[in-house]
């Protein structure tokens, strides 16, 4: 039988989902249940535009629900107490910089939680595959799907 696959993630991206979870099940639940119930009131639901809408509403937000509830019983909450502190790994933050551009940010994450433009990068993005693994003053190779480009990494938190 297949593995499940795992998704790690940090503490607060667990918790983050779990309030996700919440808000779906709870108040977005009742709202399209509220709206599909309003639309039915129309009459004919075979050319109810508004029950349509409300029904696809539905069914992408309990696709939701099914996707967040399987990450959260596949989640495996990373741990980086045995890791050395100038060392990169999902849960920390890296500032890193590509010969003269500027430095870049990012906190590594587990794909569930990632946010580029929050400064959360996914684990399983080019650029922390690239990172992960080495350590402060270390200058790497990360291979993208634009070219390789050479790194050094400034810091570790």
């Amino acid at each position: 039988m297949a593995e499940e696959k795992t998704f790690p993630m940090t503490l607060e991206g667990k918790e983050k989902l779990e309030k996700e979870l919440e808000e779906l099940k709870t108040t977005k639940r009742a709202e399209i249940i509220e709206r599909i119930k309003i639309a039915r009131s129309f009459g004919d639901l075979s050319e109810n535009s508004e029950y349509e809408a409300a029904k696809n509403e539905q069914s992408i937000l309990e696709g939701r629900i099914k996707e967040v509830t399987n990450m959260l019983n596949h989640a495996e909450i990373i741990d980086n107490g045995a890791i050395a502190e100038d060392e990169v790994a999902i849960g920390k933050t890296v500032t890193f910089q590509e010969e003269d551009d500027e430095p870049e940010t990012y906190q590594i994450v587990g794909a569930a939680e990632s946010d580029p433009f929050n400064g959360k990068i996914s684990n399983e993005s080019p650029i922390a595959k690239g990172l992960v693994g080495h350590k402060v003053g270390e200058t790497v190779t990360v291979e993208t799907p634009g070219g390789d480009m050479q790194v050094k990494i400034i810091s570790v938190e």
